[in-house]
């Protein structure tokens, strides 16, 4: 949902703001169910204004006038976005907020959510997760690694766990970073990550030796990032299949990619659920899931 707004913000130069709720579950009554009570008890005033709840998000909340200005509010937990194509409507909106919560006015600029930061720059809008990933590689004791130009090396077979197990425990944590920073803004290491992690119940020395590998990566890539300059204004979607790619039990694996304003906003790699006959059923079972997912 934020890269999509901040794609739309891009190709309508739309302002954006952030705020921050101080003590969050101090606003209002709230019991053992705190953070679903907030959540409740923030949608009943922004509803009370005007503002319609997103049916697809309801993280997301919209309102617009007669005269076209409008304002959109992402809310996650205590941090919050505002989307706005008029300065005036932004600032009613956080004196609004202000007046009902005790709000931390972040204002315009750089701004961190979630782990992302997003910057305007002169070409558009860029998002990273280099903080993000910096933490991640401190955690594993990484920072230090030798970086390496790919994720993995495309002549490696993964196969099941056979012979020395590894921590599972530790494998599980770095596949939940690498979920998260995929998940975000990095669909390069996509295909890599959803790999790894069907072995994590049993992960062996060479699935450890991958994942290292992908931590390398990182560390050479860490300031990648996704660029919305605007450009194209229209949703465009990729997507492609690899039949056969897993020996085990002959399944295919695919992939899609959604972009819009000139960066990507969804993507990922998945296995197929059902055994595919041949390279063009393959396509087909692929195509379906993007069409899924670009409804």
């Amino acid at each position: 949902t934020i890269r999509l707004l901040i794609a739309m913000a891009s190709i309508y130069n739309l302002i954006i703001h952030q705020m921050d709720v101080k003590t969050t579950f101090l606003n209002g009554e709230l019991d053992e169910e705190a953070p679903k009570q907030w959540h409740q008890r923030f949608n009943e005033v922004v509803l009370s204004n005007g503002y319609l709840l997103n049916q697809s998000d309801k993280s997301v909340y919209s309102k617009f006038d007669e005269t076209g200005k409008r304002v959109i509010i992402c809310l996650y937990v205590d941090d919050m976005l505002i989307f706005g194509n008029n300065q005036v409507q932004v600032d009613l909106t956080k004196e609004f907020l202000s007046s009902r919560f005790s709000m931390k006015d972040m204002g315009r600029g750089a701004y961190v959510i979630l782990g992302i930061r997003i910057k305007h720059e002169s070409n558009g809008i860029a998002i990273s997760q280099s903080l993000y990933i910096e933490k991640v590689l401190k955690k594993f004791n990484y920072i230090d690694c030798t970086p390496v130009s790919t994720p993995m090396d495309t002549s490696e077979k993964l196969m099941p766990n056979n012979g020395q197990d590894v921590s599972q425990l530790e494998y599980s944590r770095v596949i939940g970073c690498l979920m998260y920073a995929m998940t975000c803004i990095r669909p390069d290491i996509a295909f890599d990550v959803g790999k790894l992690s069907r072995y994590t119940s049993n992960p062996s020395t060479q699935h450890w030796q991958v994942i290292q590998r992908v931590l390398k990566y990182l560390k050479k890539t860490m300031d990648y990032r996704l660029t919305y300059t605007g450009y194209p204004s229209v949703l465009e979607g990729y997507t492609n299949a690899s039949w056969i790619s897993n020996t085990e039990d002959n399944s295919s694996t695919s992939g899609w990619v959604f972009m819009l304003g000139g960066g990507a906003i969804s993507w990922a790699s998945k296995k197929h659920t059902c055994i595919t006959g041949s390279t063009m059923e393959s396509e087909f079972v692929a195509l379906a899931a993007a069409g899924k997912e670009a409804k």
